[in-house]
């Protein structure tokens, strides 16, 4: 019954015979530093923000907006757009997911914006990410909505170099990239990987998030993109149509809160399958020791759900900001499978997700995006894990250890991901006055702060 419950959610398959991913294990932290205090990344009482991402450039482009005056929502757009440039493995115009943001005043909302299965029943999703973002954006913003775009517009059209983070992923993945035209013209010569460090560009993406930038999400969602994508998604046999696309809309709803001690903790609610699936881990996992209570959960919880494997890269990413107001927001993505379905729109530059219908559809169940805030309301955690069961257990352990009054300030305070080397969780976490951002200890991402703003015209 359980299990029916959640394909219901997700309108997933599940694909047995991959890799499981049951436990959660330490490792040694791999992160890049921007202001180190006691070796992590910081925030002091003249800081003005922090921003955390599973890739270095999103990380920075997060945290150069805050440096401008931005909110948190304007520095998860910043990010969000950035990935699907600079990390278009797990992060893309074509893909959706969830975020929660909480105000200055401490409440907490929640987006929906998953991808949804097209009326045709085809392999191809309705995207749902530019319509989230531009949604949380709007609301809880205080920069112009060009300003959240033009990052990533700049990185697509005059190119970045292939961090070390995308150069993991695309090297277990290079046939999925060899098989589409687009992707292969970008990240392959010679019928090989380009290697870390080359600078690669997308020019048709660069002129569909200058629509983005110009006209919101009606650049995306009508007219000429939206031709792109029906075009594109018509060489699956059953295409996407102008008029879903149009009609797409993200969901604001109310999280679920869960008490756990002390602290009370937002998370994914009831609609969606990363909210049933979170609600069953957290009921799952008892009082005892975190690493050992998580292990014993994460099984419990797989078993209620009839889930014995997991595809072994989901295509999904998680990523966190808090400005110098207080408010937060945690995000976590997915385009259902690495590239989502592997197929691009040439003349827009979008990589299309996979149907949620699809194997790798499972993924936004671990879409994990958390806030977890003290007995006086103030944000004692804010983050997101993604990719797989384990990035949904890091954030439950690091629940744990904050409902017990332990810290979470240090990379080792974390359990990173394990077997599970694209599931992640990435946090920012508050305690006694000292706000630390931690890139999962397992990954190669980026936590980083601002401490000065820079003076703008």
């Amino acid at each position: 019954m359980a299990y029916r419950r959640i394909v219901s959610l997700l309108t997933a398959s599940l694909l047995a015979g991959c890799s499981s991913m049951d436990s959660i294990m330490p490792s040694a932290p791999n992160i890049f530093l921007a202001d180190i205090v006691g070796g992590q990344v910081s925030q002091r009482a003249d800081m003005t923000g922090l921003a955390v991402s599973d890739e270095p450039f999103a990380a920075k482009a997060g945290t150069a907006i805050l440096s401008q005056g931005g909110s948190a929502a304007d520095a998860a757009a910043a990010m969000f757009f950035t990935l699907s440039v600079t990390y278009p493995v797990a992060a893309g115009l074509g893909g959706g997911g969830i975020c929660l943001v909480r105000n200055d005043k401490g409440r907490i909302a929640e987006y929906d914006f998953l991808a949804q299965a097209a009326g045709s029943g085809g392999a191809y999703a309705v995207p749902g990410a530019v319509a989230g973002f531009y949604d949380m954006q709007k609301a809880y913003g205080a920069l112009p909505w060009q300003r959240v775009v033009a990052p990533a517009e700049a990185y697509a059209g005059a190119g970045f170099p292939i961090s070390h983070v995308l150069a993991q992923r695309l090297s277990v993945i290079q046939s999925i990239v060899a098989q589409d035209p687009l992707l292969a013209a970008e990240f392959m010569s010679d019928g090989t990987l380009k290697p870390e460090g080359s600078v690669v560009a997308n020019t048709a993406l660069a002129q569909t998030l200058a629509q983005v930038r110009l006209s919101g999400a009606d650049g995306f969602y009508k007219e000429a993109v939206a031709g792109s994508l029906v075009r594109a998604s018509a060489e699956g046999g059953r295409p996407l149509n102008l008029a879903e696309l149009a009609a797409y809309r993200a969901a604001l709803v109310q999280p679920r809160i869960q008490r756990r001690g002390e602290v009370s903790a937002a998370m994914p609610g009831p609609s969606t399958g990363a909210g049933a699936f979170i609600a069953a881990l957290v009921t799952n996992t008892g009082t005892g020791e975190p690493q050992g209570a998580i292990v014993n959960g994460l099984r419990r919880t797989l078993a209620s759900f009839n889930i014995a494997t997991v595809p072994p890269d989901l295509g999904a990413t998680g990523f966190a900001a808090m400005d110098k107001n207080g408010q937060a927001v945690a995000c976590a993505v997915t385009l259902n499978g690495p590239f989502g379905s592997g197929h691009s729109a040439a003349d827009s530059g979008v990589t299309l997700a996979a149907s949620p219908s699809a194997p790798n559809g499972i993924s936004s169940a671990f879409l994990t995006p958390m806030i977890v805030t003290d007995s006086s309301g103030a944000v004692t955690l804010a983050g997101a894990g993604s990719g797989g069961p384990n990035g949904s257990g890091a954030m439950v352990y690091a629940l744990l250890r904050r409902a017990a009054g332990a810290g979470v300030t240090r990379p080792t305070d974390l359990r990173s991901t394990g077997l599970a080397p694209f599931a992640t969780a990435n946090t920012i976490a508050c305690q006694n006055g000292l706000c630390v951002a931690l890139p999962d200890p397992g990954g190669s991402g980026l936590g980083a702060s601002v401490d000065r703003p820079i003076a703008t015209k």
